[in-house]
């Protein structure tokens, strides 16, 4: 299968924090997205890998997602070295997306900047034809996406573009709130987290509408950019 996106991410439920609502917006315009989550989240304060799994693929089914696929690299302390590259490149590979949304560059959670950066460079190795990987056997042929994008995380980065989603807010806020075991619940005997006080989806609302100001919509999503988009339409910036 070919995806038209991919979006790649350090832990399950970064992507619908962060780019779900593009995602949304791009499946309803007919276009094939998927997730690659770098890791379980095992690391993480609440949850298990397994039930973050299921929550994972709930919220696939939520978006629309064509694949969703997880690497299960060791939360925390996985790494920008070779062998990392060549199992995201291995993946790029087999879905050869045009667009990659990849982690913020620099953010409160280590992985978050460790997985852009890592994204960054695998987006590069696949691309080189020496670069020999197989999947289920079969060589693959080298493919390098157009644009790698960065969505913005917990952190504020001033962004280069950002994606209107005020049509696709209450999706991604249902994508969001699939990960049950992540996000504040009354009802739950586990310790809190950073992100399971209960003001923390009202800062996700914050930012969505933060960014949306700076276009003149009501809900937005920021990206920063690796190279200077172009057009051959000033009106496409509108």
């Amino acid at each position: 299968m070919k995806l038209d996106i991919l979006a790649i991410a350090a832990h399950p439920d970064d992507a619908e924090l962060s780019c779900s609502g593009t995602i949304a917006s791009h499946v309803a315009k007919g276009y094939k997205v998927g997730i690659l989550d770098l890791t379980q989240g095992e690391m993480g304060t609440r949850g298990t890998p397994a039930i973050r799994l299921e929550e994972s693929d709930a919220a696939a089914t939520i978006l629309g997602l064509s694949a969703r696929e997880n690497l299960a690299f060791e939360d925390v302390f996985f790494s920008e070295e070779k062998r990392y590259q060549v199992e995201i490149a291995k993946i790029l590979r087999k879905y050869r997306p045009e667009i990659v949304l990849a982690n913020a560059v620099t953010d409160r959670h280590p992985d978050h900047g460790k997985g852009g950066s890592l994204a960054t460079k695998a987006c590069f190795l696949s691309g080189l034809r020496r670069l020999e990987t197989e999947l289920d056997g079969v060589p693959q042929e080298a493919w390098r996406p157009q644009a790698v994008y960065h969505y913005i995380q917990n952190n504020y980065i001033e962004p280069d573009l950002v994606v209107d989603i005020s049509d696709y807010w209450e999706i991604k806020k249902e994508s969001i709130l699939a990960f049950k075991s992540q996000f504040f619940d009354a009802t739950s005997q586990e310790p809190e987290s950073f992100i399971s006080r209960p003001g923390f989806l009202d800062f996700i609302e914050a930012r969505a509408r933060e960014m949306g100001h700076k276009i003149s919509v009501r809900y937005g999503e920021g990206y920063t950019v690796e190279r200077v988009p172009g057009v051959d339409n000033l009106f496409h910036l509108l």
